[in-house]
């Protein structure tokens, strides 16, 4: 039987969404009766840390390790908090300290494409007799970090029999951050020039949106697939809505991901109508930037903020499946229109009401609509977007906020495993 290796940095007991996309995978694949093994760094440096995913780990599947040299484990030395804020993607877009600069720079300049690029020499050594003396026939690289797809293409490049398959959770040289990274004219070349070679060497792609294979497909002619994040079957027993008329957002925050207009129409409801004040509660579960948060008490909203920092994957679907509205934001930029977070489909199956916003032709937008999961709106659409809660809040006060989704079973993790493995073939 063939047998498939994923070899992913993210892995239990890392923390976040990262981590789910394979974990999930590999376990419907091995119900599928793929046989599957999995190559992982031996002491990684998570930025976050869930040990609830621990147990979700299938029993029969061979999972391999090499150990990794982490530069952020270095860089703690100088600074923990910058260190693990830079590590989560966290980049602070003003007041950036020296140290946060001088960061930044050598994280751009030193390390191509990614802090973990050191562990690519010694598991090309590792995996290349690896593959050979255990049947390996298929490898998929999934990043980021986008050095993984270097341990892919070396590999491929050693045998040719090798099928690789190349999945980016995130685009490379256009995803939200890479502008930020001071990144000089030769560095920048390198991180495109390797993009390139990945996407041309790989023998098949696969994309988490339409956006970035739109993308891919001005670069290469090799076959691209899009399979999104998905969700799981929630549990069964029923959950209490808030009390209160909450909006919640879970997952992080970024510097660039702060929709002003949100929190100051918000702010002009709240002096409008002292009633909706008493009952609005805005829940940010996650990191969230000092940035965001100056935004929002500069709105007047400090008194129902709540901040749940991280939570469990567990407690992030308890808490979807109990607020009133789900708060799905991106940057407003045409660089992120690609970007679907994986939680909103979690939240398409929370069946809760899901206020989006985000660019001007944003792949979530489209899916909204397809699914009949919430509404979206542009940066520009302020009007709309106070109609919109006004709306949702005078459901809520009558007990009857609901949506109707409409095919979220197609984004289910055991039919995106199904796609995955015709296209595995």
């Amino acid at each position: 039987m063939d047998k498939v290796l994923i070899i992913t940095y993210y892995w239990p007991p890392a923390g976040g969404p990262g981590v789910q996309r394979w974990l999930n995978f590999v376990k419907f694949l091995a119900e599928f009766n793929k046989q599957v093994v999995v190559y992982i760094p031996d002491n990684p440096n998570y930025p976050f840390r869930d040990d609830s995913f621990i147990s979700e780990i299938p029993q029969d599947i061979t999972i391999i390790k090499k150990s990794i040299v982490e530069p952020y484990k270095w860089a703690s030395i100088f600074s923990s908090k910058k260190t693990k804020q830079i590590s989560k993607g966290i980049i602070a877009t003003k007041k950036q300290s020296w140290i946060e600069r001088v960061m930044l720079w050598i994280r751009g300049n030193f390390f191509i494409p990614d802090a973990r690029v050191f562990w690519v020499k010694p598991s090309v050594k590792f995996l290349k007799d690896y593959t050979k003396n255990n049947g390996i026939n298929t490898i998929i690289t999934t990043g980021p970090p986008h050095s993984l797809h270097l341990i892919g293409l070396k590999l491929k490049k050693a045998n040719n029999q090798l099928s690789w398959i190349a999945d980016f959770r995130d685009p490379w040289t256009t995803i939200g951050y890479h502008s930020e990274l001071k990144l000089s004219k030769a560095s920048e070349y390198k991180h495109e020039k390797l993009e390139a070679t990945v996407l041309q060497a790989a023998d098949k792609i696969i994309t988490t949106s339409y956006t970035t294979k739109k993308e891919f497909e001005q670069k290469t002619s090799k076959p691209i697939k899009v399979i999104t994040n998905g969700y799981l079957d929630y549990p069964s027993q029923p959950v209490e809505l808030t009390e209160k008329f909450s909006l919640s957002h879970i997952g992080s925050l970024l510097s660039g991901r702060n929709p002003k207009v949100l929190w100051q129409t918000l702010s002009q409801i709240c002096n409008e109508r002292p009633e909706f004040l008493q009952d609005l509660e805005l829940i940010l579960a996650g990191t969230v930037s000092d940035q965001v948060v100056d935004s929002i008490k500069a709105a007047g909203l400090e008194k129902v903020l709540h901040l749940k920092g991280y939570v469990s994957h567990q407690q992030a679907i308890a808490l979807q499946r109990s607020s009133q509205v789900l708060l799905l934001i991106e940057i407003d930029a045409e660089k992120t229109k690609g970007i679907i977070p994986g939680k909103f489909f979690e939240y398409m199956a929370a069946k809760r009401p899901i206020l989006a916003l985000g660019p001007r032709g944003w792949d979530v937008a489209r899916l909204i609509e397809q699914t009949q999961t919430g509404r979206f709106f542009k940066y520009d659409q302020g009007k709309l977007l106070r109609d919109y809660i006004l709306e949702a809040y005078k459901e809520y006060k009558k007990n009857d906020l609901h949506v109707h989704p409409q095919g979220v079973e197609a984004f289910h993790r055991k039919e995106l495993t199904k796609t995955l493995l015709e296209f595995i073939g």
